[in-house]
C-alpha cells in the first residue's frame, strides 16, 4: 500500500513537472519571438515609416504609409462582407434553424474555416480579378471577407447560445414576436461575445498574405478608390523580406512589429470585452 502511494505521488509530481515544462517552453517561444521582433523591428521603426511612401528600388529610406492605409481599406471591406453574413448566419443557426439544415450549415462553415487561405485567394481571383481583368482592393477585401464568414457564424452562434432561455421565454410571455425577442433581448444580451468574436476574426485575417497576392497584389504608390491594386502590410513584409536589399529587410522587421502590435491590441481588446461580459453576468 505504501509503495502504491509513493508511486502515485511520484507520478503526480512527474506529470505536474512535465506539463509545467511544456507550458514554460510554449511561453518561452512566444516571448522569444516577441523579443526578436522588438529588437529588430524597434530599431528600424521611425516616423518616416508611418508617413512616407516606399522609395524606388535599391534606394534606402522611405516608409509604408500606403501599406498601412491599404491594410485598413482591405480590413474595412472584409468587415463589410464577413460581419453581416456571419452575424445573420449565426443568428439563424442559434434561433431559427432546424436540425438537418442547421447541421449542414455548421458542417459547411467548419469545412470552409479549414480551407487554406491561398484557395480563398484563387476563388477571389477567379470571380473578381479575371472578369475585371485587373487586381483591386475590392478583390482583396472580398477574399478576406469570405475567410471571416465561418468564424463569424460560429462565434455569433455560440454567443447567442449562452443567453439564458428564461430571457427568451419572458419576452415571448410579454407578447413579443420571435424576431423582436431576438433583436431586442437576445442579441443585446450577447453583444459583448459577438463583438469579441468579430474582433478576433478581424485580427486573424489581418496577417494573411496568400489571398492578397492573387487579388489586391501590391502598389508602391497611393491607391485611390477601391478599383486599383493596393499595398498591404503582409504583402510588403513578404516582398521586402525576400529582396536582396538590407534596408528593405530592416523595414520588413518594422512592418512585422507594427502588424504584431495591431493584432496584439485587437486580442487584448477582445479579452477586455470577454472580462467585462463575465463581470456583468456575475453581477
Amino acid at each position: 500500500m505504501a509503495s502504491r502511494n509513493t508511486w502515485r505521488k511520484f507520478l503526480n509530481a512527474f506529470m505536474f513537472s512535465l506539463t509545467g515544462l511544456c507550458a514554460f517552453t510554449a511561453v518561452g517561444f512566444l516571448f522569444f519571438i516577441l523579443g526578436y521582433l522588438l529588437w529588430n523591428g524597434g530599431r528600424a521603426l521611425n516616423w518616416a515609416f508611418f508617413t512616407h511612401l516606399p522609395t524606388p528600388v535599391g534606394e534606402a529610406g522611405g516608409g509604408m504609409a500606403n501599406a498601412l492605409v491599404g491594410s485598413a481599406k482591405l480590413l474595412l471591406l472584409a468587415s463589410l462582407v464577413g460581419v453581416p453574413m456571419g452575424f445573420l448566419g449565426g443568428v439563424y443557426l442559434a434561433e431559427f434553424g432546424g436540425r438537418t439544415f442547421s447541421f449542414f450549415v455548421r458542417y459547411t462553415t467548419d469545412l470552409l474555416n479549414g480551407v487554406p487561405s491561398i484557395v480563398m485567394g484563387i476563388f477571389a481571383y477567379t470571380v473578381v480579378v479575371l472578369p475585371m481583368r485587373h487586381f483591386s482592393t475590392l478583390a482583396g477585401g472580398l477574399a478576406l471577407g469570405v475567410m471571416m464568414i465561418p468564424i463569424a457564424v460560429r462565434s455569433t452562434e455560440e454567443s447567442l447560445r449562452t443567453v439564458p432561455q428564461t430571457l427568451r421565454e419572458g419576452a415571448l410571455a410579454l407578447g413579443a414576436s420571435k424576431w423582436k425577442t431576438v433583436a431586442s433581448v437576445v442579441v443585446p444580451a450577447a453583444i459583448r461575445g459577438i463583438v469579441t468574436g468579430f474582433v478576433l476574426d478581424l485580427a486573424r485575417v489581418a496577417g494573411e498574405t496568400a489571398p492578397l497576392l492573387f487579388t489586391a497584389f501590391s502598389n508602391r504608390f497611393w491607391s485611390l478608390g477601391w478599383n486599383q491594386p493596393t499595398a498591404s502590410l503582409p504583402v510588403m513584409i513578404y516582398t521586402y523580406a525576400i529582396a536582396p536589399y538590407e534596408d528593405w529587410h530592416r523595414q520588413a522587421w518594422a512592418a512585422g512589429l507594427v502588424l504584431l502590435l495591431l493584432v496584439l491590441v485587437a486580442n487584448i481588446g477582445a479579452r477586455l470585452l470577454v472580462t467585462g461580459r463575465m463581470s456583468v453576468h456575475q453581477v
